[in-house]
């Protein structure tokens, strides 16, 4: 059974192509799309600063696609890459390229992930609560029913969402809102999940370790009890060596037996 090796040239423009700072670009352009809606020029330089960053991203995935090897294969597990650059019209959609973000905190605390778990959970944590905060707010805003109508309303709402809490007095009426709740509460579970399992590792862990190091401590201890013994059976062994040896008792004789001689 062989298993296919990775492509060199493949891996090499994914590691070069890893932008976070285009993803933190496209969160500050979008962020500023959303909460402050500007006109005119402002308007314009926002919009082509997005279209750039879309190109870019189509770019990436064009290059990698025609890179891979079994390109069927890249195909159906890049699924998710393909929809954060064919959906280029549903804006809220879009910040699904913020995965990205998430990547780099992933290979950043991924070695210490136990070490640092409070910090990776509250970044991945504040991330996906502000991304979603500022989708459902810009498709939510201005539809017919709709009651997240400002930030402080869809930042409630992401807060209640991802973490399973779900109060009820806020919620989405459009179905793309609803969509992006949708993700907000498999992201929210997952990540409490992924949180569990480390917590319960890094305890499994540390019990394991306090085992190993009482079993050490007594392993440590009957050894030298051994020695002890060791030397005392070797000390007592010396002594009766040097003890001088014993005649034995004189035999008796009666008195009358001595003068008959």
């Amino acid at each position: 059974m062989t298993t296919s090796q990775p492509n060199p040239r493949l891996t090499r423009w994914e590691h070069h192509s890893e932008w976070p700072l285009a993803a933190v670009v496209f969160l500050v352009t979008y962020s500023l799309q959303v909460l402050v809606e500007p006109r005119g020029v402002a308007g314009a330089v926002l919009n082509t600063v997005m279209t750039v960053l879309w190109v870019t991203f189509v770019v990436d995935y064009v290059v990698r696609f025609a890179l891979a090897e079994a390109r069927a294969r890249w195909f159906v597990r890049h699924l998710f890459d393909l929809a954060t650059v064919a959906l280029p019209f549903l804006r809220p959609l879009r910040v699904l390229r913020l995965v990205v973000l998430v990547f780099t905190l992933q290979r950043a605390f991924g070695n210490a992930l136990r070490g640092r778990v409070v910090v990776y959970a509250t970044a991945v944590a504040t991330l996906l609560v502000y991304a979603s905060s500022l989708a459902v707010l810009d498709v939510e805003r201005g539809a017919p029913g709709a009651n997240i109508v400002s930030f402080g309303d869809a930042l409630w709402w992401a807060l209640a969402t991802i973490t399973t809490v779900g109060y009820g007095d806020q919620y989405p009426v459009t179905v793309v809102g609803r969509l992006i709740a949708a993700l907000l509460m498999v992201g929210g579970i997952s990540l409490i999940g992924v949180i569990t399992a480390t917590v319960a590792s890094w305890i499994v862990q540390r019990v394991s370790e306090d085992n190993t190091a009482s079993n050490t401590a007594t392993a440590d201890q009957i050894e030298a009890l051994r020695d002890e013994v060791r030397q005392l059976s070797e000390a007592l062994a010396v002594t009766g060596d040097r003890r001088p040896p014993s005649h034995g008792a004189r035999s008796y004789r009666p008195e009358g037996s001595r003068r008959s001689r």
